[in-house]
């Protein structure tokens, strides 16, 4: 049950920037204009906003029907969302991709990951290439929000370096991934004359 009550501002009053009730005559007529039209700007923007939703929620189970309905004729059952899809028109104009993005970070294991490449560079006879040294460095970075950049942190993985104590560092750091959740993307594409494909952009911002 929601305990907020819900503040109605009485007949003859607007309410300013710090809470406060004052009255309509108190208000100049350019202030209560620029309050009306920012209103029913963002009033109209929110039911828009929803419709999008809607849109979002209802073409994502269209995509869901049609995979299973697809996947059927071989026998498959999938049941939900699973992956990527990318979906095309017949006449190849028009294509609808859904990308399914995850969410990692890492959990403590990733001190000890880093602890090891450390161990690692200090250890090599000769000390290990400024370049490797700057490319650690760099890929342990926080963020703002203090937190490490996961895809940062895999490109080391791509490094083919034979030592084990490296090696034991690479696992620590796919052991360290933890998967938070995940989000659905869906965009929207057109084939121009040239033959590529434009994104229709939903973005009010670039139309």
């Amino acid at each position: 049950m929601n305990n907020q009550t819900t503040q109605t501002t009485p007949v003859g009053f607007r309410q300013n920037a710090s809470g406060h009730l004052v009255p309509e005559e108190q208000i100049k007529p350019i202030d209560k204009v620029r309050d009306d039209v920012v209103s029913d700007i963002v009033k109209a923007a929110k039911v828009l906003r929803q419709a999008m939703l809607d849109f979002k929620l209802a073409t994502m189970g269209q995509i869901i029907d049609f995979v299973d309905l697809s996947a059927s004729e071989y026998g498959v059952k999938f049941g939900g969302s699973k992956g990527n899809v990318s979906l095309t028109s017949f006449d190849g104009q028009y294509q609808i991709r859904r990308a399914v993005g995850e969410h990692r970070v890492f959990d403590e294991r990733i001190q000890t990951a880093k602890a090891l490449i450390d161990e690692c560079i200090h250890s090599w006879s000769g000390g290990a290439d400024t370049r490797l040294m700057a490319m650690v460095e760099h890929a342990f970075r926080v963020d703002q929000q203090g937190r490490i950049n996961v895809n940062q942190v895999l490109s080391l993985r791509q490094l083919d370096i034979e030592d084990t104590t490296w090696q034991q560092a690479m696992d620590a750091i796919a052991d360290a991934i933890q998967i938070t959740g995940t989000s659905e993307y869906l965009r929207l594409y057109e084939r121009m004359p040239s033959g590529k494909y434009s994104q229709l952009s939903m973005d009010i911002s670039s139309l």
